[in-house]
Order: C-alpha cells, then sequence, then structure tokens
C-alpha cells in the first residue's frame, strides 16, 4: 500500500481502535475514501480529517464521561449526605425522645412523692391536733382533780379551834372515807401522768 493511503484497518490499528468506529466517522462526516482492488483505502487528507474527527469524538467522550463521574460523584455524595441528615435527625428525634420520656418519668415520681409528703403532712397534722386535744383534756382533768383534792383537803383539815370537836363529832367510817377517795384521786392523777408521758414520749419518737 502507498504511503499516502492508508486503509480502514490500518488506520484503526494506528488510533487504537476498531474498523467499525473508523467507517462511522467516515459516513457521519462524509470524508471521501478511494477503492483499490476491493479495498477502501484513505488519502492523506481523508487521513487528517478522520483523525481530527476522532480526536474531537473522543475528547468529547472523555468529557462526557468526566461529567457523568462527577455527577455521579456528586449524587454520591448527595445521596450520603441526605443520607447522614436522615441519621442526624433520626438520632436527634431519638434523643428527644428520650429526654421526654425521662423527664415524664421524673414528673411522675416527684408527684408521687409530693402526694406521699402531703399525705404525712395530713396524719401529722391529725396526730398534732389529737395530740393537742389529748393535753386540753388532761389538763382539764388534772385541774379537776386538783380541785377534788383540795376540796377533800379542806374537808379532812379543820381550823384548830374546831379540830378536837369534828374529831369527836365526826364518824370513824367517815374519816376512812374520805382517805380512800384521796388515795384513788391521787392514783389518778399518777396513771393521767404516765399516760402523759407515754404520749408525749411517742410523740417524740415519731417526729425524731
Amino acid at each position: 500500500m502507498s504511503e499516502k493511503l492508508k486503509t480502514i484497518k490500518e488506520l484503526a490499528d494506528e488510533l487504537g481502535t476498531n474498523k467499525t468506529r473508523i467507517s462511522r466517522i467516515i459516513n457521519k462526516n462524509s470524508i471521501p475514501t478511494q477503492k483499490i482492488k476491493n479495498k477502501i483505502v484513505l488519502e492523506d487528507n481523508s487521513v487528517s480529517l478522520i483523525r481530527h474527527y476522532f480526536k474531537n469524538e473522543t475528547q468529547q467522550q472523555n468529557e462526557t464521561q468526566q461529567q457523568n463521574e462527577t455527577q455521579q460523584q456528586n449524587e454520591t455524595q448527595q445521596q450520603y449526605k441526605t443520607q447522614q441528615q436522615n441519621e442526624t435527625q433520626q438520632q436527634y428525634e431519638t434523643q428527644q425522645q428520650y429526654k421526654t420520656q425521662q423527664q415524664n418519668e421524673t414528673v411522675s415520681i416527684l408527684r408521687t412523692e409530693l402526694d406521699k409528703a402531703h399525705s404525712h403532712i395530713e396524719k401529722l397534722s391529725n396526730l398534732l391536733d389529737q395530740q393537742q386535744r389529748l393535753a386540753l383534756q388532761d389538763k382539764k382533768l388534772l385541774e379537776e382533780y386538783k380541785a377534788e383534792i383540795n376540796d377533800l383537803k379542806a374537808l379532812k383539815m379543820p381550823s384548830q379551834d374546831t379540830k378536837e370537836e369534828q374529831a369527836n363529832s365526826q364518824p370513824q367510817e367517815e374519816l376512812e372515807t374520805l382517805k380512800e377517795q384521796i388515795r384513788a384521786l391521787n392514783d389518778k392523777i399518777k396513771g393521767q401522768e404516765q399516760l402523759n408521758n407515754q404520749v408525749s414520749k411517742k410523740w417524740y419518737q415519731f417526729w425524731k
């Protein structure tokens, strides 16, 4: 083959492609060819044109491929960012739900403790009220007992001028009765004082 002429295969081998692509470039751009001995050959001008179109086409393909790769990378990055945002949002919502749950549980516990405290205060108030009423009753009883004792003492201890006269005139049985009443009242006073002491101890231990 002449140096100025190249077959499609020779040019394809030179450009590192196949005959089909070279034929497509020729047909697409209407590049002139010759036919010698049933072979299609290309002159230098045609070869130069094919090289030019091949170079441009290859460059466009590379640019398109780069654009596609860049777009794919951007889409992948965007998908990754979106996924990260979704995961972050989900984590935030989960944390918020957990915090809300913890706060609700804390509020519930505090309300329970507050109800217990109110109930305890109410019981203490009732006990204090009962203690005050008992103290007033005890005081009243003690005063009554002391008044009775004073009355009995007044009956038992007459004036010095009439002591011998009353002793002679008062029956021995009445004296014994008065003595028994005095002892009974003293026992009541001691019993009431012991009861007061026990109640005071219980109240002290309760508040302690």
